[in-house]
């Protein structure tokens, strides 16, 4: 649990199926990258054929399939508003 209780957890299976709870934005995403902030900060996954299988705003769980190269965590930081990220 983070300092504002707020969980943040990640599970990989055998590099294929990704389950991560904490998710409060999604940036971007396509067959090879996923970019979105999690209440720990932003989060990257690359890889090949990644597809997002299921997503929930309300509960902030998202599950990735497909071949999982890496995970990177970035800055600690609140996402883009829509407008900011229409004029970046």
């Amino acid at each position: 649990m983070d300092k504002a209780g707020v969980y943040h957890n990640i599970i990989l299976e055998s590099r294929r199926k990704m389950s991560i709870s904490g998710v409060t934005d999604v940036d971007r995403f396509d067959e090879d990258i996923v970019h979105i902030y999690t209440t720990l900060g932003e989060m990257t996954i690359k890889g090949s054929d990644l597809h997002v299988s299921d997503l929930s705003t309300d509960s902030g769980e998202m599950n990735i399939e497909g071949q999982i190269d890496s995970v990177v965590y970035g800055e600690a930081k609140t996402p883009l508003s829509f407008l900011a990220k229409i004029f970046r």
